[in-house]
């Protein structure tokens, strides 16, 4: 496996990525949102809650997943060395946060379905998001929609405001942070095949019936995907289902497994890549979780007042143009 020493985030990370990330912090209330994210301290419960009820691998808990761990870390020189959890869950699924102290979480799901090349390729897909200083703002929209939900009974001085256009920025981000998580897992595993039968598998695979599913026809599927695209009213469609219809609570934290076959596939392809993979790589000293800064004493001077009625109308703007689309179908 290649080891890319001193690589920065930069090197790999999706142009998407950034610039949804840059849209999100541009939108009316992020900062005030995440000055009450710093205030209220989101990540310790969360790290304290799994070291309580989920396995901390390491040399002596789960010893094949720990020198997986340990290989990608160095490969795709993430310092420091974050944690890794299993926690019970048959949901195939896993996820990195944490900024002051990072760390991965891996459903025994994944375990149970994915082989050691596969599992790899999911543990340097969470470490891309620590490298690339993903984790602080993917707990910031884990946050905010969990202060949409309790609005009701206690609103943290935040109100109105989160439940608007910044949710809509916080997943389309997340989304797109996902490509450049992919590209991390391209690097580390130095095998397209790998990553894109991982795709698969966390789709839909199936340990009994392994034998009867086809990656060729997976990649055909990825293809006929793209080619909906031509058609206008189907494009409409795909922006409903990722941002839930107009429902936040449905929107997805992902794009679609046929999706992102489709954007690796080009860059392991690319001469990005393949530079990357040539050592001609841009270099980083040090490499941290996006920072988040307490509310400076200019936004605190701010009307939140103001703040939320842009949000209103940006929220507003977006329920009107996906009524437009519904009255298209």
């Amino acid at each position: 496996m290649p080891t890319y020493t001193g690589i920065s985030s930069e090197a790999f990370r999706h142009p998407l990525d950034r610039q949804a990330e840059q849209a999100l912090r541009s939108v009316p209330g992020f900062d005030l949102l995440a000055s009450k994210f710093v205030e209220f301290l989101y990540e310790r419960p969360q790290m304290i809650y799994h070291m309580g009820n989920s396995i901390q691998v390491g040399p002596r808990q789960y010893a094949t997943i720990y020198r997986l761990f340990r290989e990608s870390v160095r490969d795709l020189d993430v310092h420091p060395e974050p944690t890794l959890f299993v926690s019970q869950n048959p949901y195939v699924n896993s996820y990195a946060l944490g900024q002051d102290r990072p760390y991965i979480v891996i459903n025994s799901g994944v375990l149970d379905l994915l082989d050691e090349a596969e599992i790899r390729a999911v543990i340097a897909h969470e470490l891309g998001h620590i490298k690339c200083g993903h984790t602080i703002l993917i707990q910031m929209a884990m946050w905010a929609m969990s202060v949409v939900s309790a609005l009701s009974e206690v609103t943290f001085g935040l109100g109105g405001l989160v439940s608007s256009g910044l949710i809509y920025a916080f997943f389309e981000w997340r989304r797109k942070a996902e490509l450049s998580s992919d590209r991390a897992a391209l690097l580390v595993t130095d095998d397209l095949d790998i990553v894109q039968h991982t795709m698969m598998q966390v789709s839909g695979g199936s340990k009994a019936y392994a034998h009867e599913i086809s990656m060729s026809e997976f990649s055909r599927q990825s293809e006929a995907y793209q080619e909906l695209d031509k058609d206008n009213l189907n494009q409409i469609y795909k922006f409903l289902l990722y941002n839930g219809t107009g429902n936040p609570n449905s929107m997805l934290s992902h794009p679609f497994p046929v999706d992102r076959l489709h954007y690796i596939r080009d860059w392991a392809g690319s001469e990005e890549y393949r530079q990357i993979r040539l050592g001609n790589y841009k270099r980083s000293d040090s490499e941290g979780a996006i920072n988040v800064e307490p509310e400076s004493p200019e936004t605190k001077a701010k009307s939140q007042s103001d703040e939320a009625e842009a949000l209103r109308r940006q929220i507003e703007e977006l329920q009107s143009e996906i009524d437009r689309f519904k009255r298209k179908e």
